[in-house]
């Protein structure tokens, strides 16, 4: 099979993804074999592939919102069968008898592995994944525009959560990629009203065309003292700017895996008992969630798509700033 493969991290500029002919992988006990139809883009993905994340495994094949076909079970393996459509997250792994999985926060297991960087993902025409992390895919929904949701959504139901918004509440959303596009979807069919900021001009207009109350840059209030944000910017300033932007008793929640580092702030600035959360990874129940709902609003996705050959190009872009939306690759037979 072809595969993108990262053989040691480089700049994007020097091309780290290398596209070659590997051997084609088998399931293992507890397995499925997929048969990859697409895989999306995360900002993930260009951490991992410059090294900003530090690599776990080299050679690794990244990617890690994969969207494929079943085409081999292996043993042990229950509730599915070959011909199934499948869904890929961050998690590949857990120890399931830790505290955190018992509760249910497997995300959390010291344990975990996650695809595309602990094991092989989905920038390939092949890639195998434990059954009992893989996601069933809601029956109507299309492939390609299944493949973002399945990180950057995901994620962002989770952040949503665990920034406490209730219905109707104020929320900010700090940065306005592929994750925050799917966030105020979910937001405002809560009936949220939703402020965003970003430097970019162009996320600004298309957040406003998304039913944005109000657009700003990171430096700006919003009109009304927040309940809630969540960040997406992997950037430490813009986590300042959001908690003061908060009402009292708000939170901040940051959405990445990977920051520069917060800046010193005033205490009055997190005074009246207003938080800051991080958010790692993602559970399963988080990604069934997530997919029914999608499924019933129904949340729109923007795509761009490239070839799996053109993964340096798709990543460049990213790191640009240049996809509205989300870039996704995907297979050419």
């Amino acid at each position: 099979m072809r595969a993108l493969v990262l053989d040691r991290p480089g700049s994007i500029e020097s091309a780290p993804l290398r596209l070659r002919t590997v051997e084609d992988p088998a399931p293992g006990p507890g397995d499925l074999l997929l048969r990859v139809i697409a895989c999306a883009v995360c900002r993930t993905d260009l951490q991992v592939a410059t090294g900003d994340l530090a690599a776990r495994r080299l050679p690794i094949v990244p990617g890690h919102q994969a969207v494929g076909v079943v085409e081999a079970v292996g043993v042990n393996v229950e509730g599915w069968r070959h011909g199934d459509r499948a869904g890929v997250s961050w998690l590949a792994g857990f120890d399931g008898t830790c505290g955190f999985c018992v509760s249910g926060r497997e995300n959390l297991c010291p344990a975990a592995t996650f695809t595309g960087w602990d094991r092989d993902g989905g920038f390939a025409e092949q890639l195998t994944v434990r059954a009992d992390v893989a996601v069933h895919l809601p029956t109507a929904m299309d492939d390609l525009e299944a493949a973002p949701l399945l990180c950057g959504g995901v994620i962002g139901y989770r952040a949503l959560r665990m920034s406490g918004i209730q219905p109707g509440g104020r929320l900010g959303l700090y940065g306005f990629g592929a994750s925050a596009l799917q966030a105020i979807q979910v937001a405002r069919h809560w009936g949220c009203e939703v402020h965003v900021a970003s430097r970019s001009s162009a996320d600004l207009e298309r957040a406003t065309a998304f039913g944005a109350a109000s657009v700003g840059r990171y430096d700006q209030l919003p009109p009304a003292p927040l309940d809630a944000a969540i960040t997406f910017a992997p950037v430490g300033s813009v986590v300042v700017a959001a908690l003061r932007a908060l009402d009292r008793g708000g939170t901040v929640v940051i959405n990445s895996i990977h920051l520069d580092g917060i800046p010193a702030f005033d205490y009055d600035d997190l005074w009246w008992e207003r938080s800051i959360r991080s958010v790692a990874n993602v559970t399963r129940a988080d990604a069934t969630e997530y997919l029914e709902l999608a499924a019933t609003i129904p949340v729109r996705t923007e795509i761009e798509v490239h070839p799996l050959a053109d993964g340096n190009t798709a990543l460049g872009r990213l790191e640009r700033g240049d996809i509205a939306g989300a870039a996704v690759l995907v297979m050419e037979r």
